[in-house]
């Protein structure tokens, strides 16, 4: 039976919290990767790996990288590294909980694409998971998140409209597509990105602050050790967490999924708490509670046999 016709709602969601746990994990040394080196030779470092351990994997568990319809495909992977590309560019001017929040606006968005492009139905419970789970990630946040925003305050909105678009696509256009193919399009995209600024850098070079200020502003520097291994724990675990994503949003609808991938935000404070001690306010830990309340509600809202809007 084709993936499209499929909606396991309960298996998608412990997918979802693997990814989160695995990504809030590797993400928490990205800190480490910008001391001394930047973004766009990261990506581009990580997807040589990523797809250097996708090659040795491809012979040793017969996976299938051929995409069923290269132009999906290649419009889905473009769609998500834009999203990715905008979000860190927004990072070099305006505040990470800013940011952050206009990114998490996908779960609406997902909800807008698939009800008036795709005409699915969304049910009042859905709805609310959204308000309630988006609420969490502001109350997460902070302040910041909802004060001083100003017309540059678009661009993260566009990245969390883009994002969505992306993970409506992984269902609606690439159904039949293995998650390993998804997963090679993706890294493929980030990494084509990161070699272009990289050249860009060396064309028009900038003056980057010393440390994690100047992430987005470096062109390539020798690697260094610490760089190398952390780069390739990235590349190790968004291989694994970020195909456990493109899986969830193939056997579950894409407005479900959404809302559970707010998880990343416990996720990663749980990690960071563990590695570096970095405790959370009383207003974040309320937020996360209601973050978690939304995936519940999604999930148990599937479990209890919530009807399953036709797919295109």
């Amino acid at each position: 039976m084709p993936v499209a016709h499929q909606d396991r709602t309960l298996a998608a969601a412990g997918m979802i919290c693997g990814y989160a746990m695995l990504i809030g994990y590797t993400d928490n040394y990205v800190r480490v990767i910008a001391q001394e080196h930047g973004l766009w030779q990261f990506h581009f470092t990580r997807t040589v790996m990523a797809l250097a351990l996708l090659g040795l994997l491809v012979p040793l568990l017969g996976l299938r990288l051929r995409p069923v319809n290269l132009r999906a495909v290649v419009a889905r992977s473009l769609i998500h590294g834009l999203a990715m590309v905008i979000y860190f560019g927004a990072l070099a001017f305006l505040p990470v909980a800013i940011v952050a929040a206009g990114l998490f606006t996908a779960p609406i968005f997902v909800l807008l694409i698939s009800r008036f492009a795709y005409g699915h139905a969304i049910g009042p419970v859905r709805i609310l998971a959204v308000a309630v789970g988006f609420v969490g990630v502001l109350l997460v946040l902070g302040p910041e998140a909802v004060s001083g925003a100003s017309a540059a305050a678009v661009l993260p909105v566009l990245a969390g409209a883009l994002y969505a678009l992306g993970n409506v696509a992984t269902r609606e256009w690439c159904p039949e597509e293995s998650a390993e193919t998804l997963l090679a399009g993706f890294f493929a995209t980030l990494g084509l990105f990161g070699a272009l600024g990289m050249v860009l850098l060396t064309l028009a070079p900038l003056v980057a602050p010393v440390g994690p200020d100047g992430f987005l502003m470096r062109g390539w520097v020798m690697p260094n050790g610490p760089f190398l291994l952390w780069t390739f724990v990235q590349a190790a675990g968004s291989l694994l967490g970020v195909g456990m994503m493109i899986r969830a949003y193939q056997i579950t609808d894409a407005g479900r999924a959404s809302v559970i991938e707010y998880v990343i935000l416990p996720a990663s404070a749980f990690w960071s708490w563990t590695l570096w001690g970095e405790l959370l306010a009383p207003m974040a830990v309320g937020g996360m509670v209601l973050i978690v309340a939304a995936g519940s509600m999604i999930a148990l809202r599937a479990g209890a046999g919530e009807p399953v809007a036709p797919q295109a």
